[in-house]
C-alpha cells in the first residue's frame, strides 16, 4: 500500500473541491442565521424592556421592523443554508463512490485482502460519514468565531464589562466543550467505524451462508455471535448518546451562568447612569442567542473524529496502486490477428502464479486448456484480458502489446466469461443483453437458440422475459449456464475465454453444453476452453495441459494420448 499523499480530512476535502462553492455558500448562510437569531433575541429584550415603560407607540416602530426582520431573515437563511450544505454533501458522496468504484475495479481480480463485507461496509457506512464533514463539522468553527466576535462587539458597545465577561465565557465554552467532546469521541469513533463493520461482515455471512448454517445445526451459534456484535456497537452507541447528553447540559448550564454572569456585570453601569437600564434584558438575550454558535461545536467536534476514521478507511482504498495502469495514450487494436502471450509470468498477492507461459490463439480456432485446480488456467484467462499485470513477458493482439490498448477496447475484442459468472435480479433477456447493450430481442433470442435454451425458455410463462431472481437464484444450474453462454455468444467479440462453463453440472448437461458451444460460436470466432473435465475434447483443435504455472503439453487429443504424459495420466484418474 502506498504512503497516504493527505490526512484524511484533507483527502476528503480535496474529494469536494468541485462543490466548495456550495459548501462556502452554506457556511456563510449559517453565520447569517446565528447572526440574526442573535439580533431578534436581542431586539425583543429591548422591545419588551422598553414597552414596560409604555412609552408612545411611534417610539417602538424601529424595534418591532427589527424583529419581524431578524424572524424572517433567520428562518429564510437556515433553510436556505440546509439546502446549500445537504446538496454538496449530497453530491460529494456521489462523486466519492464514483470514485471508490473506479479505484476497486483494476483491484478486484488481484484481491483486495478485505471481505466482502467489509468492503460494502465502506462503500456505504463510511461513505455515508463523509456527509457530516460538509453538514456539521466544517461550518460550526467559522459561524462560532464570527458570532463570539459579534457578540462580544456589541456587549461592549452597550457595556464594556458585559462585553468582557461575554467574551471569557464565550470563548472558554467554545473551546472547552469540544475539545472535551473531541477527547471523549475520538476513540469511540474508531471503534464505531470497526464495530459496525464487523457486525455487516457478520450479518451478510450468516444471510449468505443460511441454509448451511441451517443444515450444520449452527444457527444458535452463528445468532450468539450476531448478538454479541449488536451488543458492541450498541455500548459504543449508548457512550456516545450519553456523551452528547452530557455536552448538551453542560452547553445549557454555561448558557444560564454566561447570562447571570453579563448582567452582573452591567448592574454597576445601569446603577451609576452609564448603560441605560431597558438594555439588560437585550444583553441577557443577547448571551443566550450567541451561545447558538457555540452549542454545535460539541457535535461538530465528534463528526469530525468520526468522519476521519471513516475518510481513513476509505483513502486506505482509494490509494491503492493499481496492478497496471491504462495507458495515456492508447493504441488501436488491428482489424486481424493471433492472440499471445510470450513467456508471460503473474504474481497475485505476491506468488508467482503464471511462470513463463506462451500461448498462441487465432480466429476461428477452437482450443481447450486443462489442467488440476490451481494450476493457473482462471490466472491465464484473466492475463489475456488484461485483468492480471503481465511481468516479465508480453502479451499481444495482432503486432499491438496488450498494455499499449484501451482495457475497455480489449475486453470487448477479448470476452471472458466464468461459469461463476453473475446473474442480476432481472430478466433473462437483461442478462444476455448485458454484454451488448444495443442488441436486439431478435439478436437476445438468436443468442439463447444457439445456447439451447430455447426449448427451456419456451416453457416460461413470460418466455425470455421471465426473472431470473438474485443472482439467479430461480435458474437451475444447467440454466444458469445456458445464460451465461447466450450472453458470451452475443458479445461482438473476436476472442471467446470460457472459464468452466459447465461447473457444477452432471456429465449429460455438460456434454450437451459443450456440444451447443462448439455449435454456436462464428466460425471467425476464437474460443479457448478451460475446463476440468476431459470429455468432449475431440471437436477442439489444440488441447492445452496446464501445471504448475506452465503449458506443459499440447495437440490434439489423439496426440496427447500417444504421448503418455500428463494427459494420459488425467484420463487414467477416477473421475
Amino acid at each position: 500500500m502506498s504512503a497516504r499523499a493527505a490526512s484524511p480530512l484533507g483527502w476528503a476535502a480535496r474529494l469536494a473541491r468541485p462543490h466548495w462553492p456550495r459548501i462556502g455558500g452554506g457556511i456563510f448562510l449559517g453565520t447569517i442565521a446565528v447572526l440574526a437569531a442573535m439580533g431578534l433575541l436581542a431586539t425583543s429584550g429591548y422591545l419588551i424592556s422598553r414597552a414596560s415603560l409604555q412609552p408612545p407607540i411611534l417610539t417602538l416602530l424601529v424595534a418591532i421592523v427589527g424583529v419581524r426582520f431578524f424572524g424572517v431573515l433567520r428562518a429564510l437563511t437556515r433553510y436556505v443554508e440546509r439546502l446549500a450544505s445537504h446538496d454538496a454533501a449530497l453530491r460529494t458522496l456521489a462523486r466519492a463512490r464514483t470514485l471508490l468504484y473506479e479505484r476497486l475495479i483494476p483491484q478486484v481480480p488481484s484481491g483486495l485482502g478485505l471481505r466482502t463485507s467489509d468492503v460494502l461496509s465502506r462503500f456505504v457506512g463510511d461513505v455515508e460519514a463523509l456527509q457530516h464533514l460538509f453538514v456539521r463539522a466544517l461550518g460550526p468553527p467559522v459561524v462560532a468565531v464570527v458570532g463570539i466576535a459579534v457578540a462580544t462587539g456589541v456587549a461592549w458597545w452597550l457595556s464594556p464589562a458585559a462585553g468582557v465577561v461575554m467574551a471569557v465565557a464565550l470563548i472558554g465554552s467554545a473551546l472547552l466543550q469540544p475539545t472535551l467532546s473531541g477527547i471523549a469521541g475520538r476513540r469511540s469513533g474508531r471503534r464505531q467505524a470497526a464495530a459496525r463493520s464487523q457486525l455487516t461482515s457478520e450479518l451478510i455471512e450468516t444471510l449468505e451462508g443460511a441454509p448451511e448454517l441451517a443444515l450444520y445445526g449452527q444457527e444458535d451459534a452463528r445468532t450468539t455471535r450476531l448478538a454479541q456484535a449488536d451488543a458492541g456497537l450498541v455500548r459504543l452507541a449508548r457512550r456516545d448518546a450519553w456523551l452528547s447528553g452530557a455536552t448538551g447540559g453542560i452547553s445549557v448550564l454555561a448558557t444560564g451562568a454566561t447570562m447571570a454572569l453579563v448582567v452582573a456585570a452591567a448592574i454597576p453601569g445601569v446603577v451609576s447612569g452609564q448603560t441605560d437600564g431597558v438594555l439588560l434584558a437585550a444583553l441577557a438575550l443577547l448571551a443566550m442567542a450567541a451561545f447558538e454558535a457555540i452549542v454545535p461545536l460539541p457535535t461538530a467536534a465528534q463528526h469530525m473524529s468520526a468522519t476521519s476514521n471513516a475518510a481513513g478507511r476509505l483513502q486506505d482504498l482509494t490509494e491503492r496502486p493499481p496492478p497496471f495502469a491504462e495507458p495515456v495514450a492508447p493504441k488501436a487494436l488491428p482489424a486481424t490477428g493471433r492472440l499471445e502471450l510470450a513467456d508471460a509470468v503473474v504474481r497475485l498477492s505476491g506468488t508467482r502464479v503464471l511462470d513463463g507461459v506462451s500461448l498462441s490463439l487465432q480466429q476461428g480456432e477452437r482450443v481447450a486448456l486443462v489442467g488440476p485446480s490451481g494450476s493457473g488456467k482462471s490466472t491465464l484467462a484473466l492475463a489475456l484480458t488484461r485483468l492480471a499485470p503481465i511481468e516479465p513477458g508480453r502479451g499481444t493482439l495482432g503486432s499491438v502489446d496488450l498494455s499499449d490498448v484501451d482495457g475497455d477496447e480489449l475486453r470487448t475484442a477479448v470476452r471472458l466469461e466464468r461459469g461463476d459468472g453473475h446473474l442480476f435480479a432481472g430478466t433473462i433477456r437483461e442478462n444476455v443483453r448485458l454484454s451488448r447493450p444495443d442488441a436486439t430481442d431478435s439478436d437476445v433470442d438468436r443468442a439463447l437458440d444457439r445456447a439451447g435454451a430455447t426449448s427451456w425458455i419456451a416453457t416460461l410463462p413470460e418466455g425470455a422475459d421471465t426473472s431470473v431472481g438474485e443472482d439467479g437464484a430461480l435458474a437451475s444450474g444447467g440454466q444458469r449456464q445456458r445464460i451465461l453462454l447466450a450472453r458470451a455468444l452475443l458479445a461482438p467479440a473476436r476472442f471467446l475465454i470460457l472459464d468452466e462453463p459447465a461447473a457444477h453440472l452432471d456429465e449429460a448437461a455438460a456434454d450437451a453444453l459443450l456440444a451447443d458451444l462448439i455449435d454456436g460460436v462464428a466460425a471467425d470466432v476464437g474460443v479457448l476452453l478451460i475446463t476440468h473435465r476431459l470429455s468432449g475434447l475431440d471437436a477442439f483443435d489444440r488441447v492445452l495441459v496446464m501445471e504448475h504455472g506452465r503449458i506443459v503439453e499440447s495437440g490434439t487429443v489423439d496426440e496427447l494420448r500417444q504421448l503418455h504424459g500428463r494427459f494420459a495420466d488425467m484420463e487414467r484418474m477416477p473421475a
